[in-house]
């Protein structure tokens, strides 16, 4: 088992997983509009199935989605990290951020604050080369989060999700990418640093519920 780090912004703490973020995670998984672009609802058991499945990727390969915290506002308001999608396209193998923010917690930049702190760890840290997003083309407040971080599309890249059926209006997807190339200027003039960025968000009128990982469902 590998040990996983907690990540710091200004406002935000990027942590393990408690049994006590369960029930504030199946009310965001229970609502329509948190859950708009994704094929449905979640019960409590399958969220606190996801919640489980999500500490135990943490414990097991040092990174994954992270519980997010904001101190002195709320002791859970959703997730932000990496994962490896667990399908085939034409992008894999890759490794992929998201987030997903209960929804009194939107058009805050959070989405934008803990997810530059993910990109800075997996780029500084985990060494990754690259990093990609993905979410339905509708789902424009996410899209707007990715172009914000620095992520591109280009249409050859979008695709069909296999684990959503075929004919169902959420299955085409846009795909975001990030090399480590194009990351590095935007934030770095000399080399990297041996910790993580802190730095914290730029648009406090984001609003995206989440990115569609086909583990994070």
């Amino acid at each position: 088992m590998s040990a996983y780090p907690e990540l710091r912004t200004a406002r935000l703490l990027l942590r393990q997983w408690r049994d006590s973020d369960r029930a504030p995670f199946a009310a965001l998984n229970a609502d329509s509009q948190v859950r708009e672009y994704f094929p449905g609802l979640l019960t409590k058991e399958q969220s606190d199935g996801l919640a489980e499945k999500l500490e135990l990727g943490l414990v097991e390969r040092g990174f994954g989605f992270w519980a997010v915290e904001a101190p002195g506002v709320a002791d859970f308001i959703g997730f932000i990290g990496i994962s490896v999608p667990n399908f085939e396209a034409h992008f894999m193998p890759s490794v992929e951020i998201g987030w997903r923010l209960a929804r009194e917690h939107w058009g805050k930049g959070y989405a934008t604050e803990g997810a530059r702190a993910t990109m800075d760890h997996a780029f500084e840290t985990l060494l990754l080369p690259e990093l990609v997003s993905m979410t339905v083309p509708g789902n424009v407040r996410s899209r707007r989060v990715m172009e914000k971080l620095g992520f591109t599309r280009r249409d050859a890249d979008d695709f069909d999700h296999p684990a959503i059926a075929e004919g169902h209006p959420l299955r085409r997807h846009v795909l975001y990418r990030l090399p480590k190339s194009r990351w590095y200027p935007m934030v770095k003039v000399g080399p990297p640093s041996d910790g993580p960025s802190t730095r914290g968000a730029t648009a406090a009128d984001e609003r995206a519920p989440a990115t569609s990982s086909a583990l994070a469902r």
